[in-house]
C-alpha cells in the first residue's frame, strides 16, 4: 500500500497532467504556457518542474509508466517463460484494455494530432521510443545473446503496428472497428520475430 504521502504526490501529478492534456488539446501544445498550467492545476511553477522536468513529458506523462510496464512483463513472467511470449502478451493485453499505451479509444485521435501538430512533442516522442528501446535493451541483458537487436526489432515492430492502426482512427474508423485488427496485426508482428528470434 502506498503511503498518505505517496497518494497525494501521485494525485498531484495526475491533476498537473489531466489539466494541461485539455488545455494542449484545446489550445494546441505551443499555445499554453507553464505558468497557466500551474494556476489552472493551482500548483506553482516549481511544482510543475518538480513532476515533469520538461513542458513536453507534462503530455507524455505515461512514459514512466510504459517502462514499468516492460519491467514487469520481463521480470514477473512465468518460469522458463521467452520474454518474447511475455512481451506479445503485454501488447495483446494492452489493446484488449484500450489502454493508453497499447490500446485504442475514441478519444485518442485528439491527443495523437496534439502530438502530431507540434514539432517538440514530435522530437520528444521519438526520443521516448530511444529510451524503451534502450530500457528493454536492459532487461534482456542477461537473458539474451542479442539484448540491443532484440529491444530495437521489437519496438520497431510494435510502433509500427500501432502507427498504422493510429492512422486509421485518425482517418475516421472507431476503436471497436480496429482493435481486432491491431492485434491480429501485433500477433503477426511477433511471429514474424519468432521466426529469427528464440
Amino acid at each position: 500500500m502506498a503511503s498518505l504521502r505517496e497518494r497525494k504526490k501521485a494525485e498531484t501529478r495526475q491533476r498537473i497532467a489531466d489539466v494541461a492534456t485539455s488545455m494542449f488539446v484545446e489550445r494546441g501544445f505551443d499555445g499554453v504556457t507553464v505558468a497557466e498550467i500551474a494556476e489552472a492545476a493551482d500548483v506553482s511553477k516549481v511544482t510543475v518542474f518538480n513532476y515533469f522536468p520538461r513542458k513536453e513529458d507534462i503530455l507524455l506523462d505515461r512514459l514512466p509508466q510504459a517502462h514499468e510496464l516492460l519491467t514487469r512483463a520481463i521480470r514477473e513472467r512465468d518460469a522458463g517463460e521467452p520474454p518474447m511470449h511475455a512481451l506479445r502478451r503485454l501488447f495483446v493485453g494492452l489493446a484488449k484494455q484500450g489502454h493508453p499505451l497499447g490500446g485504442f479509444q475514441d478519444s485518442f485521435p485528439s491527443f495523437w494530432r496534439t502530438v502530431l501538430d507540434s514539432a517538440a512533442l514530435r522530437a520528444r516522442a521519438r526520443e521516448a521510443v530511444e529510451e524503451l528501446e534502450a530500457h528493454l535493451a536492459g532487461l534482456l541483458a542477461d537473458i539474451d545473446p542479442h539484448p540491443r537487436l532484440t529491444a530495437a526489432l521489437v519496438i520497431a515492430a510494435f510502433r509500427t503496428v500501432y502507427a498504422e492502426t493510429a492512422s486509421r482512427m485518425l482517418a475516421g474508423a472507431t476503436a471497436d472497428e480496429v482493435t481486432t485488427d491491431h492485434i491480429a496485426a501485433v500477433d503477426h508482428a511477433f511471429d514474424t520475430l519468432a521466426g529469427g528470434l528464440k
